[in-house]
């Protein structure tokens, strides 16, 4: 998301919070950010914990990062945690993106590409633990920390890992979803994301206990590539099949496309929830064109995430798995949010390279 773009939507009150929004994130990018509230696991348990951002190391340490596409602005506010965190810690870091879902043997390859340029550790956003989990493992048996970050990462043993609970956060949205529609229910088109994922499935599962035992009812959930276009396509085709469609739950690409598509259907009154967030999804939020999203501070993620291998390769201690505390985002309590751990500034283009 752009503040700037965002906040034309909103408030004088809203345009001075990003002109300080965009004045932290410069500050941050060299002096450290404030501390992150987070779940540290011990085992199954949980508990609120906080992250502290590190002092810079002497030494300067080479990393490579895997993320799964640049296609929506989710990824770019990742690309600018892990460009801007290595900078400040005068890491060096190249980032490689596979250009979608579908293009699982393109990571892997860059993984294999990453391997070979000799990093001292790996910072991975996998589109498939089952595809990169013996990537993963390749790296550790050669004594290279591993770091996951954003996209799950249950099985594989490695050094750390940093995602939200997908179900938790599916849960929230569905819970928030069947307060809108009240007793009556409704009917409910639903699109998690590309299956395979692991998150995509995470989410569907807490939405689906969310509305066990009640009258809002789901269409056969459509799984697709996280893309603007291909999720814009499945919400038209399931509005055309169910016109009696009440709300669409899915993607922060799905709520995007459905604005326009229940638009163009004359079907206004349909309720769109995003469980997750992009740059379109806030501005429509701001605008009550989009009823609630679920957060997760990809910023902040791909700082804990850089910060982490730091450590890691420091020999600090650094816990097994991090968890991100989500938050279900509204058109009443958006202009809350503390904007540098949420988006890139402003007129940020993506970093490959950082030396």
């Amino acid at each position: 998301m752009k503040a700037r773009t965002f906040c034309q939507t909103l408030t004088a009150t809203c345009v001075t919070a990003a002109m300080l929004a965009m004045s932290a994130h410069s500050s941050a990018a060299t002096e450290g950010w404030k501390s992150f509230k987070l779940y540290g696991y011990n085992g199954d348990a949980r508990s609120e914990t906080s992250f502290d951002a590190i002092a810079k190391p002497q030494k300067k340490y080479k990393l490579c990062a895997m993320i799964p596409h640049l296609k929506d602005s989710y990824w770019v506010a990742v690309d600018y945690g892990l460009t801007q965190e290595a900078k400040r810690l005068g890491a060096s870091i190249n980032i490689y993106e596979a250009g979608g879902y579908d293009n699982l043997p393109k990571q892997i390859s860059q993984f294999d590409d990453c391997l070979a340029s000799n990093p001292d550790a790996i910072l991975v956003a996998p589109i498939s633990e089952s595809g990169l989990g013996p990537k993963m493992m390749q790296a550790m048996k050669k004594g290279i920390p591993v770091i996951s970050f954003v996209n799950p990462v249950v099985d594989t043993p490695i050094t750390s890992k940093i995602f939200v609970n997908f179900s938790d956060k599916g849960y929230m949205t569905g819970q928030y979803l069947k307060t809108l529609l009240g007793p009556k229910g409704g009917l409910v088109g639903v699109f998690p994301g590309p299956q395979g994922s692991g998150w995509a499935e995470g989410f569907l599962e807490g939405f689906n206990k969310a509305i066990a035992n009640s009258n809002v009812k789901s269409t056969n959930p459509k799984f697709g590539d996280a893309g603007l276009s291909i999720q814009t396509r499945l919400v038209e085709d399931t509005i055309q099949s169910n016109p009696g469609l009440t709300a669409i739950w899915g993607t922060a690409t799905a709520a995007e496309g459905a604005v326009g598509a229940i638009a163009e259907a004359g079907m206004p009154k349909t309720i769109i929830v995003g469980h997750s967030e992009d740059q379109a999804v806030l501005k429509y939020l701001a605008q009550k064109k989009i009823a609630a999203a679920g957060i997760e501070y990809p910023v902040m993620q791909a700082r804990v995430a850089v910060d982490l291998a730091v450590k890691a390769l420091q020999k600090q201690p650094v816990l097994a798995h991090y968890a991100v505390i989500p938050f279900v985002l509204t058109p009443q309590n958006i202009t809350t949010i503390d904007m540098t751990q949420e988006a890139a500034p402003d007129g940020f283009q993506p970093v490959f390279s950082v030396n």
